[in-house]
């Protein structure tokens, strides 16, 4: 046990591939250490599988807004006062049961497990659309705007009932919302302009309701307008920004090595599942905030404290997976914790493993001498981790 205290979350990648050096010596003393958040709030860190699952799945611990210091221990949020950017009703991610048990109810009707396999054949036709395009036009080309976003941008849309050509406007002010570097009023407007384009669409439906998600929760009549207005934001945000990267980092870290390619084509199943550990894209937080006194791991977490997690920590701890810092994709890498734990565990993870599935071995199969050919920009300054091109050459 140790009473080291750090200053801030650890973030510099040495390795893109890898979490900060520092959290694997952080978890080699000890699971949980004190941390300062830029606001000077005197919290923990936890990056051990065990510490982090522990307090994901606590209901002592709570996941809203206004009881946290930080939404994730970052410089943008962290200079905000918590006052000028409330929790807007809706926000299902950002609530405590019995609030956020409500509304997940009515949504995890519509992400079961059936459902999402019903959407595979569309799924494929859209990924085989997309490399029809990519191998028509001929190398090279850069697989972020000509596969990795597209393809779940446009899963998203069709699914929530949201016209594909409205991507510009949500996809950049995604992006501005998930940009550490991003000023306070940059992000209030980027958050005014996607509330008001889901405003929108809600009020549209209304008028002319479709087959798709957002109609039939409007169909139900139990979700103010306002709810639902943040409820389609926050599933438009997460439906393409988390998929996309990942399908970016994860044909990236494949083409790195001889071999990884015709080991994901045996089994692209266990490889997602290997690449979702290995690469832990959420790179800041999750954060929750201690309702009362509680002992996590053998520490003292008092009532009020906020602790933030590594995820990328937790699914590189060797207590939990053998030599984790070597890519295995036939390793079963069952008790991951990319898509989270607990309730507030990720809606939408099958869809993400669909999209995953079928993306990479359709890319890997039909471009066989797939490689990289250029400089590779990484996201170390967004909340998601990921790429933001993807240049790429094969032969002909």
């Amino acid at each position: 046990m140790t009473t080291e205290s750090i200053q801030g979350l650890p973030t510099q990648r040495p390795n893109p591939l890898d979490p900060p050096a520092e959290i694997g010596a952080l978890r080699a003393t000890d699971s949980m250490v004190r941390m300062t958040f830029p606001d000077g709030h005197l919290g923990w860190l936890a990056t051990g599988h065990h510490a982090v699952r522990s307090v994901l799945a606590s209901p002592v611990f709570s996941n809203r807004v206004d009881l946290t210091h930080p939404v994730i221990p970052a410089k943008r949020l962290m200079a905000q006062s918590l006052k000028d950017f409330p929790m807007p009703p809706g926000m299902f991610n950002r609530m405590d049961d019995p609030e956020h048990g409500r509304i997940r109810r009515m949504l995890t009707g519509q992400f079961t497990v059936r459902r999402m396999k019903l959407l595979e054949p569309r799924i494929e036709q859209i990924v085989d659309e997309h490399l029809d395009a990519i191998i028509g036009a001929g190398p090279p080309v850069d697989l972020v705007p000509a596969y990795t976003l597209p393809i779940p941008s446009l899963v998203i849309c069709e699914l929530l009932g949201v016209a594909y050509e409205r991507r510009e406007q949500f996809q950049g002010d995604a992006s501005t919302l998930l940009n550490l570097e991003s000023g306070a009023e940059e992000a209030m407007a980027a958050w005014v302009s996607i509330q008001k384009l889901l405003s929108d669409i809600i009020n549209e439906k209304r008028a002319t309701p479709g087959d798709d998600l957002l109609s039939g929760l409007i169909a139900e009549d139990e979700l103010t307008h306002e709810e639902l207005v943040t409820i389609g934001m926050v599933l438009l945000i997460a439906g393409h920004e988390t998929t996309a990267n990942m399908l970016a980092l994860g044909t990236y870290t494949i083409l790195q090595q001889p071999g990884r390619a015709e080991a994901l084509l045996a089994d692209p199943a266990a490889a997602v599942e290997e690449l979702l550990r290995y690469l832990s894209i959420i790179h800041f937080g999750p954060v929750r905030t201690a309702l009362e006194d509680v002992e996590i791991d053998g520490h003292q977490i008092k009532a009020g404290e906020a602790v933030a997690m590594s995820v990328a920590g937790a699914n590189r701890d060797p207590e939990k997976f053998h030599d984790p810092d070597e890519l295995d994709l036939t390793r079963h890498a069952q008790g991951h914790l990319a898509f989270g734990h607990g309730i507030h565990q990720c809606l939408g993870q099958q869809l993400a493993r669909i999209e995953m599935r079928i993306g990479f071995a359709a890319l890997l199969r039909r471009l066989p001498t797939l490689k990289v050919a250029g400089e590779v920009r990484f996201r170390d300054k967004m909340t998601i981790y990921g790429l933001f091109n993807l240049p790429v050459t094969w032969d002909e």
